[in-house]
């Protein structure tokens, strides 16, 4: 997959009833090449991606996305994790040897670790899996940097402007 670039839409659209994703940043700087996308599995337990492979070097520092708190730092599976609590969600990243403790504050942007091979989704290269968790559905973390899916609106919020000026809407002007 190419690299994201900024001619990706990014407009983070509300739709009624619901709030606008948060805005974060990059946990690997410059922006990555996304070499595997976020596909959600179908039931819990389902084959699926539940985040995204950014590539990486290793040594690089990891950024947390968002502000939060430092849940979990360690080895899980024989891969270093950091989980970072936002309240709502919470923002995974593994192979990650942690530089940050269990209760940390860390503001977006600020470094929680350094990328490993060790466990990489890409091996032999580096690659951050970067994840974002709603209770115990998976998102998309892309949507936290404007690269998730676009989302195409109608130009009206609540009712086609034509039936507004007094046209039907089941026949053109």
């Amino acid at each position: 997959m190419a690299p994201l670039t900024a001619l990706v839409l990014a407009a983070t659209l509300a739709l009624p009833g619901s709030s606008p994703d948060p805005v974060g940043v990059w946990p690997l700087q410059p922006q990555p090449e996304v070499v595997h996308g976020f596909d959600p599995p179908e039931s819990p337990y389902g084959a699926g991606h539940r985040g995204v492979d950014l590539l990486g070097s290793v040594g690089q520092p990891v950024l947390a996305a968002l502000p939060g708190t430092i849940t979990f730092a360690g080895a899980l599976a024989g891969r270093g994790v950091v989980v970072v609590d936002h309240g709502v969600t919470r923002t995974t990243y593994e192979p990650v040897a942690h530089t940050v403790a269990v209760g940390s504050v860390v503001a977006a942007g600020s470094p929680i670790g350094t990328l490993e091979l060790a466990g990489s989704h890409c091996f032999p290269r580096a690659c951050l899996h970067w994840g974002w968790i709603e209770g115990e559905t998976y998102l998309d973390p892309l949507r936290l940097v404007g690269a998730g899916p676009v989302r195409l609106l109608p130009l009206w919020r609540d009712t086609p402007l034509l039936r507004r000026a007094g046209v039907p809407v089941d026949r053109p002007p």
